[in-house]
């Protein structure tokens, strides 16, 4: 016959009883001890782009937060669904971050016939943390120094100029598109494997122009080797005030501007989303590291946008504009 582990004398039911209660406060000390291990943040695109870039400049005051390390895991393909899609299929506990951005969360879905995720449910935003701006450079080949004298160059010979990008259907892509479709200037597209590959085209004259993240652009047009002549924005970039938007050629929102927030699996508890979105909020309103973001070109993530409920209604505009530049593209699929 088993001895029962309690003392003599204490019924079952009591002793049960005790032990559940003797458990409530571990179980309750466990579940709130997060984190207590290292954090995974996939970035869905290589070392050395744009997200990369700053996702390195970010994570250590995060981490520090936290009290564990961050580390940032590298997973490219498929315009940012390999990675995505690994967010989307891990464990909903806060220890696998998703640095989400427009492509993966509200491109791809509008011109791709399957993307194995739904952006919609398979994921609950944190904070967004950035908003990357696209610039127009020409090659210093060409005869022109302002945006109105591309446009007139561009329609006195249509259908000529080529315009790189960062491949099809990026959001670079598609503010080429909404140029076109607003001036009628006919730029034919000419994608490139990344943002910045472009450039030996550009600096020997065989490409005309090419729309570019601001990241990678601006060392270029400082050193007065790659002219930027446009901003993509509803409102004049700071760090370059005299550069025109293209919402003054009648770009509807001035185009697409790329946001990069975190994101993590639905179904993670309310209480892990609260404590990894308040470390990335604080970390970002360190002074120091504003002006380090700032001086990428880059923009801050306005402070409604910070939390969850912002950044999931800033997702749910940004899916407009990218349906209206597909759509004028022919690459719309649903």
């Amino acid at each position: 016959m088993a001895r029962s582990p309690w003392p003599a004398g204490i019924p079952r039911r009591t002793a049960l009883a005790l032990g559940a209660g003797l458990a409530a406060p571990a179980l309750v000390r466990a579940q709130a001890r997060f984190p207590d291990r290292p954090i995974r943040l996939v970035v869905p695109f290589g070392a050395g782009g744009n997200l990369d870039t700053l996702a390195r400049i970010l994570i250590p005051g995060v981490a520090e937060r936290l009290g564990q390390p961050i580390v940032i895991e590298n997973r490219a393909g498929a315009g940012g669904n390999i990675g995505t899609e690994l967010v989307a299929r891990a464990a909903p506990d806060g220890y696998t971050l998703l640095l989400g951005s427009n492509g993966a969360l509200t491109i791809n879905p509008l011109i791709m016939e399957r993307v194995p995720y739904d952006p919609a449910k398979d994921f609950a935003p944190v904070c967004l943390c950035f908003r990357t701006p696209q610039v127009l450079v020409v090659s210093p080949k060409l005869p022109v120094k302002t945006l109105a004298e591309f446009i007139a160059h561009a329609k006195a010979r249509p259908g000529q100029l080529q315009c790189g990008s960062a491949g099809s259907g990026t959001s670079n892509h598609l503010n080429i598109e909404l140029l076109n479709a607003a001036t009628g200037i006919g730029l034919v597209h000419v994608p490139y494997r990344s943002s910045g590959a472009a450039t030996p085209d550009l600096l020997n004259g065989a490409l005309a122009s090419s729309m570019e993240q601001i990241t990678t652009a601006l060392p270029l047009h400082r050193d007065g080797q790659l002219p930027i002549i446009a901003a993509a924005l509803p409102r004049p970039l700071p760090l370059l005030p005299e550069v025109p938007i293209l919402a003054e050629a009648g770009v509807p929102d001035g185009g697409l501007v790329s946001f990069i927030g975190i994101l993590v699996p639905s179904g993670t508890p309310e209480r892990i989303v609260g404590t990894l979105q308040a470390a990335f909020a604080a970390a970002l309103d360190e002074p120091g590291l504003r002006a380090r973001i700032e001086e990428t070109g880059s923009l801050m993530a306005e402070p409604a946008t910070t939390r969850p409920e912002g950044f999931a209604a800033l997702i749910r505009r940004e899916a407009e504009l990218p349906r209206r530049a597909a759509a004028a593209a022919g690459m719309l699929v649903r």
